[in-house]
């Protein structure tokens, strides 16, 4: 059930994708964002602190740290990544595929935000760093994160402007087994918090 907060962020959402593309990126104001979704600019100010934030809200850094640390202990790094990854997949089919698509498409050709693209991506690997990297081996978890988030990124900016009708599971699987390709017949359960 959809509270009245999230109908209203996702009116903010749907209210400035149309008018980024419209008009712009930069031509538009919160102002006209928020008119266009019928509330006042302090309601946008609720929903998000900034214009970019519209398209750059990144609310997984805390989930993706998760999965990739309830991955086995002893496992090689970019394969505990990439199953917490993997085991994401389920959730993230329930996304909203078309308002992401429309959102990285918007930031991909912008450059201030494709700055705060890659400061997002930053903060997911700081975040899988932090949670998941044994005392002593964060480096080669960096990397790991890196690597696998790199993948990440390739396939979405590619499948934003492609017109393909693949879920972001399927697209974060696809990145996955290409970075670890012994995981396309392994069997990675879902991650069990991924449904709270």
């Amino acid at each position: 059930m959809t509270t009245r907060a999230e109908a209203t962020r996702a009116r903010l959402q749907s209210a400035a994708l149309d008018l980024f593309e419209q008009r712009g990126y930069r031509a538009v104001t919160v102002e006209e964002i928020a008119a266009a979704a019928g509330v006042s600019h302090m309601t946008f100010f609720r929903h998000f602190p900034t214009k970019e934030r519209v398209l750059l809200d990144d609310p997984f850094d805390p989930v993706i740290a998760a999965a990739v640390a309830a991955q086995p202990d002893g496992t090689p790094a970019i394969e505990r990544v990439a199953r917490g990854l993997l085991s994401l997949v389920p959730l993230l089919d329930q996304e909203p595929t078309e308002s992401a698509r429309r959102a990285i498409a918007i930031a991909a050709r912008e450059p201030e935000l494709q700055a705060g693209m890659a400061a997002n991506t930053a903060a997911t690997e700081r975040a899988i760093v932090e949670a998941a990297a044994p005392a002593g081996e964060e480096t080669e978890m960096r990397i790991a994160a890196a690597a696998c988030l790199a993948a990440v990124t390739a396939v979405l900016l590619d499948w934003s402007t492609d017109g393909s009708r693949r879920t972001l599971g399927a697209l974060v699987g696809d990145a996955m087994t290409t970075v670890v390709p012994a995981l396309s017949d392994a069997a990675v359960p879902a991650y069990a918090g991924a449904a709270s």
